[in-house]
């Protein structure tokens, strides 16, 4: 069996993720000891305990999922023999994700990926007024029809699609008043389902700029090796390895569409039949079913999940 380990984005935080994780193995405590030392933050607190409304915000989110999702590879390193250069065909991670596969597969150091998405988080935040940008999810539309429907609603703002999620979910992204235009022209184009998202800021389209250069200063300060396994690249839906390469994709990914649904098409083509989701939630594995039809899926998340995994890929 061919597998591809992926990690989530945003949205899958909860309270109390990576909990039962801590509490089961030291080597998930050292992760969240780390991450919290990074930030200066007592960050596993906040994702233990909450407030939710607090652990919602970008930057506080995106360095908190990362966590869980190390803290379950170093756990199956340790509790199941995982070897990602043996064991893995790929990594990918959605939007913030990727900078978890990239550490996972040797890129930079958890610190360094916690600093990263910190800043990455923060920089997000400001790029738009508040109040000023939205995001929606269109059901039932795939790319070309999502594309039309933003084309036709801009009327000289910015709309664009952000996200390919696949299974007929396109997330778009832009100036409210486009967003709120688009809404409306997906009833009309018969588009099941269009509904403003509850986020704080329009990621990944042309508004995002500030928040873009921002990441092309923080990431040419920090070393970057090769990973020891290709990583799916979002913007590109193709296999990266070059340092250089994955710098330059990383920026891009700040205001550029995130070609999921590609980029899991990718790998099935090139023989991944397994994919891990290896973090909080089970999003991920959810929308795999939506677009590679036959493969299979295990989220691990949780200590109870490291046993299932133990048992399937023992």
């Amino acid at each position: 069996m061919t597998t591809a380990f992926i990690f989530p984005g945003q949205g899958s935080q909860v309270v109390g993720m990576g909990k039962s994780l801590t509490e089961a193995f030291p080597q998930a405590k050292a992760v969240f000891d780390e991450v919290d030392a990074a930030l200066s933050q007592k960050l596993s607190t906040l994702m233990w305990e909450g407030p939710a409304e607090e652990l919602t915000l970008t930057a506080n989110a995106q360095p908190a999922l990362m966590a869980v999702s190390l803290a379950v590879i170093r756990v199956l390193e340790a509790e199941a023999g995982l070897d990602l250069k043996r064991d893995a065909a790929f990594v990918a991670g959605h939007s913030l994700g990727e900078y978890s596969a990239l550490a996972a597969a040797g890129t930079f150091s958890i610190t360094d990926a916690a600093r990263l998405l910190r800043i990455r988080g923060d920089a997000m935040q400001k790029a738009v007024p508040a109040g000023q940008g939205a995001m929606a999810a269109l059901l039932g539309a795939e790319l070309d029809l999502a594309r039309s429907i933003a084309n036709d609603a801009a009327q000289g703002e910015v709309c664009e699609a952000a996200n390919d999620n696949g299974g007929g979910q396109v997330v778009l992204s832009g100036a409210k008043a486009a967003i709120e235009r688009a809404i409306a022209l997906s009833a009309e184009r018969g588009v099941k389902r269009a509904m403003l998202l509850p986020v704080s800021a329009p990621f990944h389209c042309a508004l995002m700029q500030p928040a873009a250069e921002a990441m092309r200063a923080a990431l040419a300060a920090v070393s970057m090796q090769a990973p020891v396994v290709p990583v799916m690249a979002n913007v590109g839906a193709a296999p990266l390895s070059d340092p250089a390469a994955i710098r330059a994709s990383l920026v891009a990914q700040v205001t550029g569409t995130v070609r999921w649904r590609e980029c899991v098409l990718a790998m099935a083509d090139a023989g991944v039949t397994q994919f891990v989701e290896a973090g909080s939630g089970k999003v991920l594995a959810g929308l795999i079913k939506r677009i590679a039809a036959g493969a299979a899926t295990i989220s691990v998340g949780t200590a109870d999940d490291i046993a299932n995994y133990k048992t399937r890929n023992g």
